[in-house]
């Protein structure tokens, strides 16, 4: 799905967001420069999979947090995790660099992708883009972990 499509799939689902549009961001950085309505809501996130290339993560963290693979393979008694590839990025999740964001879920037709959202983002918005880097939208929490569980894939709510 690109911009117009999760637009279309969150309204279709009843789900109220709204949408800041911005020049293309590639970093967290870049992002926080923006001026966006709730910088503190913004998510993290990192593609990364296992040794094997058999396993994949998508890791949802606060803005502010740093993320340790060895400390999540340990906790989660992964292999060796490292960052997924560009060509996989796309394969899996249809999303070019800098567009990384749960969202892409909806675009894993096998939901092969786990996904570990941060705790400290539940309850109130979140803000995430929609499958391209030009935008970021600031739903419920809630209505997102509601939209990837219902896709299929595996999801936690944990605290990093």
């Amino acid at each position: 799905m690109n911009k117009q499509e999760i637009y279309d799939y969150l309204k279709a689902k009843g789900i109220t967001f709204e949408v800041t549009e911005h020049a293309p961001i590639y970093t967290i950085e870049e992002m926080l420069e923006l001026g966006l309505p709730w910088p503190e809501k913004v998510a993290k996130n990192l593609f990364v999979r296992d040794a094997r290339k058999k396993e994949y993560y998508l890791i949802v963290i606060r803005e502010d947090k740093r993320f340790d693979l060895k400390q999540f393979q340990e906790a989660y008694n992964t292999r060796r995790l490292g960052f997924a590839s560009e060509e996989d990025l796309e394969r899996i999740l249809q999303l070019k660099r800098g567009a990384v964001t749960p969202l892409g879920i909806l675009n894993d037709e096998q939901a092969m992708v786990h996904v570990y959202l941060d705790e400290d983002l539940a309850g109130g918005i979140i803000g995430v883009h929609p499958n391209e880097n030009t935008a970021t939208v600031w739903l419920q929490f809630a209505d997102l972990l509601k939209l990837l569980q219902d896709h299929g894939n595996d999801v936690h709510v944990v605290s990093f």
